[in-house]
């Protein structure tokens, strides 16, 4: 029995003691991981600097020959938010194609730009197009009047009457390109901004699904009609 009372203290002892033990050494463990991430985070940083740094400098060199770049990105990208024939016309597009529903309302914000692109190299190089801003101004007002109609002719019906008057737009676009400016940017930028503004029609056409925003979407467009016959009007001048 006395041996055996030993062994149960000398198996208490540890128990009480392991715990203690185990405690002191992850602490130092704790303490010896610290000091080794130190240098290690010390080196990350430094690459870090100099990473930013390397990718910095060459930036800076080319910040002149980029110039002519971003000044074309954002003339072309203005250039359709400047007048309101091309806004309304444009966000028309999103208002007819949310009206008709799948698979117009991507197919019609797609054509367009495509189509407008087309155009806009047709300016870029000088090739001539009659009477653009009658073609820009009837595409408000004819735009217009389907959307207040609500008309649902067929899918290629529908993509042809968007890309011929994309063509207008993108041929005025191209015309208004500023010597030293890139034109492949220009380009872009008015394809990004005629994005968007599809991009708003459609956001607004979804007020379709409700009956109120059907009305809504008819009157809508019987106004941008109305501000076509006033462009129609101011380029029969």
């Amino acid at each position: 029995m006395e041996v055996a009372d030993v062994c149960f203290g000398v198996r208490r002892l540890v128990a009480a003691f392991l715990p203690r033990a185990t405690a002191r050494e992850a602490r130092a463990s704790s303490r010896r991981t610290k000091r080794e991430q130190a240098p290690a985070l010390q080196r990350c940083a430094l690459r870090s600097v100099t990473g930013i740094a390397l990718t910095l400098a060459p930036a800076t060199a080319l910040a002149h020959v980029e110039g002519g770049t971003a000044a074309g990105f954002a003339a072309g990208f203005h250039h359709p938010i400047s007048g309101w024939d091309h806004i309304l016309a444009m966000v028309a597009v999103g208002l007819w194609g949310a009206q008709l529903g799948q698979p117009a309302i991507w197919l019609l914000p797609v054509t367009f730009p495509m189509m407008m692109a087309f155009g806009g190299m047709l300016g870029l190089v000088g090739v001539p197009l009659p009477h653009v801003e009658l073609g820009i101004a009837a595409s408000a007002l004819v735009l217009g009047l389907l959307v207040a109609a609500e008309a649902k002719p067929p899918i290629a019906l529908c993509m042809v009457v968007v890309g011929t008057f994309a063509v207008f737009h993108g041929h005025a676009h191209g015309t208004e390109l500023q010597p030293g400016t890139s034109a492949m940017a220009y380009s872009i930028g008015f394809v990004v901004a005629t994005g968007c503004l599809h991009l708003a029609g459609i956001a607004i056409g979804l007020a379709h699904r409700w009956q109120a925003g059907r009305r809504l979407l008819r009157v809508a467009g019987a106004a941008v009609a109305a501000a076509g016959v006033f462009f129609l009007g101011r380029a029969l001048r």
